[in-house]
């Protein structure tokens, strides 16, 4: 990714206001002759290229990241044409156009340039863009021929420590095409969020071979390779629930396991696939991955980057977290049975309790105690892929503990924790676990942080009844509750934190109504939230 030098991009890209910069890929080397000329369409299909929508992330106070994939054909099979194009016949990528207006009809441009989708990524863009005013909206769409996107919303934010008086967020996990629709995306995108979170598990790489589908996974088999991996995403990308949600609202997009593989830790393989065989499977979903969404870092041999920070001036700080990648393999891995999640205890299983093993790796547990220690915000929110709260037992100095989750990685969940008691008014969003909870996160005895965990956009809950024993063993877990689908909305204004948690009717139907299960406030300087 080539940054543009300011002067070059002005005629390079048709720039229409001075101070605009830009990084996408080539571009720089572009001549300026076309500068003002709409790109001509080189493909050979008629077809919309624009199929899988549009997307913008990452957002920053003088720019964002915009995301689109050219795919005329999007479940193309042929795996030497990914979504109908052959990078042969395109071997550095596709020019197109796009525009940035400061209204939604796209009447007042604001600037417009050139964008290249690359062959090397199946013919996606990931633009960056800087220069912006701060704290407002901004509208974009690219073209390419005749042939126009749709228009998607994008956002500013306020300068770090500067004055902001309220924020709305939301946040999703676990959609699984095959149990049921995204009509949780449809109403959160209703809600007309400033930025959507979304913790993990935007695909599931398994396929169901015995329950009946609400909906079915179009090649019916586990994706190993970047071809699988590729349609997989842009069967997603198709519906237009999600299609929808993007284009509304700007995300953050961190993943959980099935993205890659079921319950996978790291380098570790829950199929006890030796690393240096697993490695070029999960390379392959990491790539997939960064060419379906609006993100800053690119593939490298050693994975992707995907954590990351915002800034909503002095008012939130979100830490994006990937607790996935980095992770030491589960306590006692092992065939025949401890390859995924399994339980142990720290008598049979000494490891659990090793204090050299993490959730996050060393490097991102040091980049988040810089982030929490130098926030400008009144609210450090952390959003992450799976639930925190203690959930094991402690009996006689036997604990027990779920390896797949927080519980079990204690000594490093006890030193976030402590950077979290020094931080001011931490709170924790999580997915994963299919169902929504309201927990205090407890150190040495006292409440340091607040958690809140949303339920699934479609995946199937675990027995409301283990919830209730979890509940009925744990003082700490305020709020559990599994047999509802949904997403969770977050209001922060001045001096409270407000989270709802909204509930689908049957998300085995298209037009599933929403309703509010329940909600929750956090005061300003208080550790743990009420019921409102």
């Amino acid at each position: 990714m080539t940054k543009i030098p300011r002067r070059r991009f002005l005629f390079s890209t048709g720039a229409t206001l001075a101070g605009i910069a830009v990084s996408s890929s080539g571009l720089a080397n572009f001549s300026p002759y076309y500068a003002h000329r709409r790109s001509r369409n080189p493909l050979a299909s008629t077809r919309n290229p624009f199929t899988l929508g549009v997307a913008s992330g990452s957002p920053r106070d003088d720019g964002f990241m915009l995301w689109t994939r050219l795919a005329p054909d999007p479940l193309a099979g042929d795996v030497d044409r990914p979504g109908g194009i052959a990078p042969g016949d395109h071997p550095r990528g596709i020019v197109l156009d796009y525009e940035i207006a400061l209204d939604p009809d796209m009447r007042q441009v604001h600037a417009q340039g050139r964008a290249l989708a690359e062959a090397e990524h199946a013919f996606s863009v990931h633009l960056d863009i800087a220069g912006l005013m701060p704290d407002r909206p901004y509208w974009y769409r690219f073209h390419l021929g005749e042939h126009s996107s749709a228009t998607g919303r994008a956002v500013t934010l306020p300068r770090a420590g500067q004055p902001a008086s309220r924020l709305r967020l939301g946040f999703t996990s676990c959609a699984n095409l095959e149990r049921g629709y995204f009509a949780g995306y449809r109403h959160l995108a209703m809600e007309q969020p400033d930025l959507v979170l979304m913790l993990g598990d935007y695909i599931y790489e398994q396929v169901e071979l015995t329950r009946p589908v609400v909906r079915r996974h179009s090649d019916n088999e586990v994706p190993t390779t970047l071809d699988g991996y590729r349609r997989r995403y842009a069967q997603y990308r198709l519906d237009a629930d999600l299609q929808n949600l993007h284009a509304v609202a700007p995300t953050l997009v961190t993943w959980d396991d099935h993205e890659v593989e079921n319950d996978y830790a790291g380098d570790w393989s829950e199929s006890f696939a030796a690393p240096h065989l697993f490695a070029p499977r999960r390379q392959a979903a990491y790539r997939a991955f960064y060419e379906h969404m609006p993100v800053r870092a690119r593939p490298a041999s050693s994975g992707l980057r995907i954590h990351d920070s915002v800034t909503f001036g002095d008012l939130a700080r979100i830490s994006l977290l990937d607790g996935r990648q980095y992770r030491t393999r589960g306590a006692c891995y092992g065939a025949p049975d401890r390859g995924g999640g399994h339980l142990v205890d720290s008598i049979s299983c000494p490891e659990l309790l090793d204090p050299t093993r993490s959730m996050l790796g060393r490097e991102q547990e040091a980049w988040l105690r810089g982030n929490l220690a130098t926030s400008p915000a009144r609210w450090n929110l952390m959003a992450q892929n799976v639930i925190m709260a203690e959930l094991g037992t402690v009996e006689e100095g036997k604990v027990t503990a779920w390896t797949d989750a927080w519980d079990g990685y204690p000594a490093a969940r006890t030193r976030l924790l402590r950077q979290m008691a020094a931080a001011r008014n931490p709170v924790v969003f999580s997915g994963d676990i299919h169902s929504f909870w309201s927990n205090d996160l407890m150190l040495d005895g006292r409440a340091v942080a607040s958690e809140f965990v949303t339920s699934s956009i479609t995946s199937d809950g675990p027995p409301q009844d283990h919830l209730d024993a979890k509940r009925a063993a744990h003082a700490h877990l305020r709020f559990a509750e599994s047999r509802r689908r949904g997403y969770s909305l977050v209001e922060i204004s001045g001096g409270t934190l407000a989270t709802h948690f909204r509930s689908l009717s049957d998300v085995a139907d298209p037009n599933a109504a929403r309703s509010t299960l329940a909600s929750f406030v956090i005061e300003d300087g208080r550790i743990g939230a009420a019921a409102a």
